[in-house]
């Protein structure tokens, strides 16, 4: 057979392949985009979907429009996502809880077979803070102290399941700390009981805590990023000062459902990640405690993986049972 037909017919055939995907992107969005946030209006996380949605709404000339679905701890704005048409047009903008609640609770959708991960927005630390009046200076002297009282030392969350519950939960089991568990609804009640002494310790977020460590109303003792803090450059991590795998971050992200085609998530990640670089953003992201990512699907992937992993592991040592 003539060579010149069969690499015209390969060709042919792979252009009938690629085309259809291509086609999908050229011709995305065609109508409004939805943002859905499964938290109320107001947060850190709802101000960064904001700012995707208006750079669509400049970019693309479609609508981009946030709804908030609080509810079920998350777990009714993802559904709303996991169940609609993969075609780019519904998004989901959430947070760690995403992670956590794949093993927390019975969720009517599965966090990995579900949605397609498009990029990791943020990143917001965790810092270990306690109040001025416990006698501790160090990490070290923590957990000796807790381990010295006799019922321990009470420790606030903003509730149960939450990442700063679990957090304090990892550190126990991982350094052997008697921190006994004190769950507050949310994040105002739980900064009013700390500020005032009624509570000792909090694995806080640095989005809503930073202000009180600078102002010398509550003192950090630790981080639990990988690597410290820019703006607390002399704050150690857990992790270097004897505990290695202790690594934890909070952080917002962007799902869409699963078969989404890749190129249309290709196109959304790559003006997401644009929108992120952008240097008046970043600051507006930085001044909310978060500091801006912009992953790659692949290298976000991996990562959703690896903190869904993660979090099974820490609600199982917690004994916390799905919900």
């Amino acid at each position: 057979m003539n060579c010149w037909l069969v690499r015209t017919g390969l060709a042919a055939a792979l252009a009938l392949v690629v085309l259809p995907g291509s086609a999908a992107a050229q011709g995305f969005p065609n109508k409004q985009i939805d943002l859905i946030v499964p938290f109320v209006a107001g947060g850190t996380t709802d101000t960064v979907a904001r700012l995707i949605a208006q750079r669509m709404n400049d970019q693309w000339g479609q609508p981009a429009i946030i709804f908030n679905r609080p509810g079920g701890g998350s777990t009714i704005g993802t559904n709303i996502v996991a169940k609609a048409a993969p075609d780019g047009h519904t998004l989901l903008v959430t947070t760690i809880a995403f992670a956590i609640n794949a093993s927390l609770m019975k969720t009517p959708y599965d966090a990995i077979k579900d949605f397609t991960p498009i990029t990791e927005l943020t990143s917001i630390p965790i810092m270990l803070v306690v109040h001025p009046s416990l006698p501790v200076n160090s990490v070290k002297e923590l957990i000796e102290y807790s381990k010295s009282q006799p019922s321990g030392v009470d420790y606030a969350s903003s509730g149960g399941g939450t990442s700063t519950h679990l957090a304090a939960e990892m550190f126990n089991s991982m350094t052997g700390a008697k921190l006994v568990h004190v769950p507050f609804k949310g994040n105002a009640e739980v900064l009013n009981a700390l500020l005032g002494g009624h509570v000792k310790v909090h694995f806080a977020l640095s989005a809503s805590t930073l202000q009180h460590v600078r102002s010398g109303a509550v003192r950090v003792l630790a981080v639990t990023t990988e690597k410290r803090m820019e703006s607390l450059p002399d704050v150690p991590t857990i992790a270097e000062l004897g505990f290695p795998d202790f690594e934890i971050s909070s952080w917002q992200a962007l799902f869409a459902p699963a078969g989404t085609p890749k190129d249309i998530v290709a196109k959304i990640n790559g003006e997401t990640t644009k929108l992120l670089a952008n240097p008046e953003v970043r600051a507006r992201i930085m001044k909310e405690g978060a500091d801006p990512v912009g992953s790659s699907p692949e290298q976000f992937d991996k990562r959703i993986r690896g903190e869904v992993e993660k979090w099974s592991k820490v609600v199982k040592a917690s004994g916390l049972s799905p919900k």
